[in-house]
Parts: C-alpha cells; structure tokens; sequence
C-alpha cells in the first residue's frame, strides 16, 4: 500500500471508531430475536371430558407445553360446581407461573371468567366487559401489561366470546377493535376462545383489518392474533390432540419479536409510562344462568 492510501485507511479508521464511540448504547441485535410462547386454552371451568376436576393433569398439560404466557378461558373461581377452589391460583401455584383473574359474570355462588399465566411479572391488569343480551352470559377481556425479556413491554389480551349469537360475537368483536386501538404504545395480543371460524362477519372485523391469525390456516375457533403493525414473526402452532383433559384442545404459538433493539431498551427503562392498565375492574353483572 503507497503512503497516501495509508494514511486515508487510517482516517478512516479513527472516523468509524470515534462514530461507535458517540452512538446510543444498544444491546446486541439477535437476527433471530428473541421468541414468546403464546398458548390459548378453554379449560372446561377446569372439568375435563371424562367428568373430573384434575388440576394436576391440566397444569401437566400447561407445562409441557412451555408457554411463556397463557389465555385461559372458561374460569371458576369459589363457585359450587368447582368445590370453591380458585382456578386460577391454583393453576399459578401448580405451573409455577404468576396468576391473575378477570370476572365475567358472578355464578353458582363465585365467579366465572378469564385467567391469564406468566412467567414474566404482571405489571398492570384491567378488565373490559364486552357488550351481551338479555339471557345470554356475560363476557370480558381480561388485558395484562407484561414484560418479556428482551422484548418491549406488550399487552396481552384473553378472551372468550358469545357461543350463543352470531350479532353478539360480531359487536364483541366491534368492541374489540375498539379498546385495542391502531398505533397504541404498547405491541398486543389478542387470544382466547372467539367462537367464531375465520370466514364469519365477527372475524372480518379483525381480520379484514389490522389482525393477523397467527394459527391460520389450521384455525377453527381458538385464536391467537397480533397486530398488522407490530413486527412478530410466526415460527410454529402447535395444537394438541387432547379431547380428554377439556372439551377443547390447547393451541400453542410461538412468536419471534423482529423489532428494533433500541425500542426495547427505551420500554423497558420506562415501564410505568408505558402501562396503560389500571387494577382489575369489579364486576357488576348479575348472577346469570350457565
């Protein structure tokens, strides 16, 4: 190399050391990013197919199939037909993950909703009552703000539809796309029960718009969705073939998170501003038949 040459690689040298010197701090970008396992399960109000109540074998079911959050649907919490027992404590305790409890309608002297288990602190929680008719049962949304490691802080979301009316799915879904608006702050996640196959007027409304079914094209009624705008990758669905331990089967989805590292940081330095959820919501509903 002649000296003007040499002297040119070092300048440039010294320019693209000073440049890393003076950039922001960011972790080290992991092509393949770091990953979420998304499982929805109907537990049945925690009876199985054969008629008994085996928390063990339903925690056995979560575990093996390590998520690392969870949409529970169909809940008992103190009512009579469960023996009082809080499923979702229960459920906490035996899968060794955080618990909490979203009431859609009082029953059988307890309560009857949504749970949601994470392996990751729960960092805010609130519960949306979803719109129903007289003789129908109630429903809800039971949204937590989480933080997984190496990601930004996301709400997710577990739910369970009307089973008995078409019109009320599709204004549920309505209500959904609402309280779940475009371009919030935080990535979401939608999963539960939806009663609802992907060709019908309620679906239309998520995903004729900004939803992606992170199960198709093997959905049927059990869903885990995300938003158009939030850089998820889907790398596997699982759907297992228990009809035993609930009348549904549990379907697992694992995402990788493709968004920039510097978002992740910012999000995680500032978790407080970033959790737009307040503590669970009371119930006002009334005792309605199941």
């Amino acid at each position: 190399m002649n000296k003007p040459n040499h002297i040119l690689a070092v300048a440039l040298a010294i320019v693209a050391a000073l440049s890393a010197l003076s950039a922001p701090a960011m972790a080290q970008y992991d092509p393949a990013g770091p990953r979420l396992r998304v499982l929805t399960y109907n537990i049945h109000h925690g009876e199985g197919t054969d008629g008994r109540f085996d928390y063990q074998r339903l925690a056995k079911m979560i575990n093996d199939l390590r998520p690392d959050i969870v949409a529970v649907q169909e809940v008992d919490r103190g009512t009579g037909r469960a023996d009082g027992v809080d499923q979702a404590a229960v459920l906490g305790k035996l899968t060794g993950m955080r618990s909490t409890f979203g009431n859609a309608m009082h029953y059988d002297g307890g309560e009857y909703g949504e749970a949601v288990l994470s392996r990751y602190p729960i960092l805010g929680v609130r519960v949306h009552h979803l719109p129903f008719r007289y003789g129908q049962e109630p429903r809800a949304a039971l949204a937590v703000a989480v933080q997984p490691e190496g990601m930004p802080e996301l709400l997710f979301v577990g739910t369970h539809l009307c089973h008995q009316s078409s019109a009320t799915r599709l204004e549920q879904c309505q209500q959904l796309d609402r309280i779940l608006p475009a371009g919030g702050p935080l990535p979401v996640i939608l999963a539960g029960d939806l009663n609802a196959r992907s060709g019908s007027d309620a679906m239309a409304v998520l995903l004729d718009g900004r939803w992606i079914d992170c199960v198709a094209p093997r959905s049927r009624i059990d869903y885990v969705l995300v938003r158009k705008e939030d850089p998820w990758q889907v790398t596997s669905v699982n759907i297992i073939d228990d009809r035993v331990t609930s009348d549904h089967r549990p379907v697992l989805v694992e995402l990788v998170w493709t968004g920039e590292i510097e978002q992740e940081v910012a999000a995680a330095e500032e978790p407080a501003a970033a959790t737009p959820l307040a503590p669970a919501e009371a119930s006002d509903e009334t005792d309605q038949p199941r």
